[in-house]
């Protein structure tokens, strides 16, 4: 393959529509085989944009806005990094000529968790949780009724949790139809999910160009009101459900098509393992692959979109903790403990110009070389050390 130059003539581009903490990573890994790159969001001075060739802030929704600016930079490669995106853009890109990763469609039924849930069990085949969808709040008074309680209830499209909720008895029910008509996305509909007593949940990050499909070790995660908190890698699970948590997730990929990374989120109850999501792109969980792999998530997106082989080492166990703002300014500081800083930690502050209260502000990563355990409990206390203004 032929490497360039980035700002030349012939330079290979990729760009970015949504530009937060993933998304800098990927521009620095792209950056690193001398990809010119641009970062688009909907905010000045987004993560990615402070380390991009060139910047974009323009209205994410918007057709038109998006469409002039890809045709002004025409990009080698689209990489959409966020759900609050025109959809309509990127299939008028993509009958243009412009490579949307991992293509067009594929954005569009995974950013609506309709359009994926019903595609993967329904179109594919693959075991999932019971579920509907309503508009109204009888419906979803009914809905819940069929799930049983508890059950979880989401809009169609949000990201990193928003507007999701666990309804515990018919009482909560108008709480979580508040909380879900207030999320940033489109909430004119609602999945309500019976509510799958697993033991534990996983990201099966999957990487795949028209050769090769690769997977990660299984990433374990904890949620909090429908965001991570921590996760780690690998996660201690049977052969049997580690070989059907691969199955669903190269059944779901080779669905979807085109290249690039996956994060495919599984329950996993026994040997059993149920379909829940899937993003096309870096998951936030795989941060934690910046410690425990020779090619994080990041590079092997990267790779994956360049058409390069997409193997990597395993270096041994690693954590991750996010931490979440406790204040809301426009002005953040993240005041860090010297101690945070160990010979087996990363720390990442990802620079937003403005923080709210449950804004992902920075990540630990943590490493241990044998036990994911320990890598957690280092993770746990590192976090500790983190607090802001």
């Amino acid at each position: 393959m032929k490497f360039t130059a980035p700002l030349k003539s012939d330079s290979i581009k990729i760009m970015l529509l949504g530009s937060g903490e993933l998304g800098k990573e990927v521009i620095i890994e792209a950056q690193r085989l001398g990809i010119e790159t641009i970062a688009v969001d909907s905010y000045n001075n987004a993560p990615a944009q402070l380390v991009a060739n060139r910047a974009y802030t323009i209205n994410m929704k918007n057709e038109n806005e998006i469409l002039d600016v890809i045709r002004k930079e025409k990009p080698t490669y689209i990489l959409p990094e966020v759900e609050a995106i025109n959809i309509e853009a990127l299939f008028t890109a993509e009958k243009e000529g412009f490579h949307v990763i991992p293509n067009a469609d594929a954005v569009n039924k995974t950013m609506n968790r309709k359009n994926i849930r019903q595609f993967a069990a329904e179109e594919l085949k693959v075991k999932t949780g019971p579920y509907e969808f309503v508009s109204t709040f009888e419906g979803l008074q009914k809905a819940a009724k069929n799930m049983g309680f508890p059950c979880v209830i989401k809009p169609v499209m949000s990201s990193s949790g928003h507007g999701q909720s666990v309804a515990k008895s018919k009482k909560d029910l108008k709480a979580s139809w508040e909380i879900a008509k207030e999320a940033r996305g489109d909430a004119s509909e609602l999945i309500v999910e019976a509510f799958v007593k697993f033991d534990y949940e996983i990201t099966m990050l999957t990487v795949r160009n028209e050769k090769q499909t690769v997977f990660c070790e299984p990433i374990g995660h904890i949620q909090q009101d429908g965001d991570y908190i921590f996760s780690w890698q690998p996660m201690d699970m049977s052969k049997k459900a580690k070989k059907s948590a691969q199955k669903i997730a190269k059944t779901v990929t080779d669905g979807l098509g085109g290249r690039g990374i996956f994060g495919v989120e599984m329950f996993v109850k026994g040997d059993e393992v149920y379909f829940s999501e899937v993003s096309p792109r870096p998951h936030d969980t795989g941060m934690v692959t910046m410690i425990t792999q020779s090619q994080s998530e990041f590079a092997l997106h990267v790779r994956a979109v360049l058409g390069l082989p997409l193997d990597y080492i395993d270096y041994g166990a690693g954590a991750s903790a996010a931490y979440k703002a406790k204040n809301d300014t426009f002005n953040p500081e993240i005041k860090i403990e010297k101690s945070a800083f160990t010979k087996d930690s990363f720390v990442r502050v990802f620079g937003k110009p403005q923080s709210h209260v449950g804004r992902r502000m920075a990540v630990a990563l943590t490493f241990d070389k044998n036990s994911s355990k320990k890598a957690l409990a280092k993770s746990r206390k590192i976090i500790k050390k983190f607090t802001d203004n």
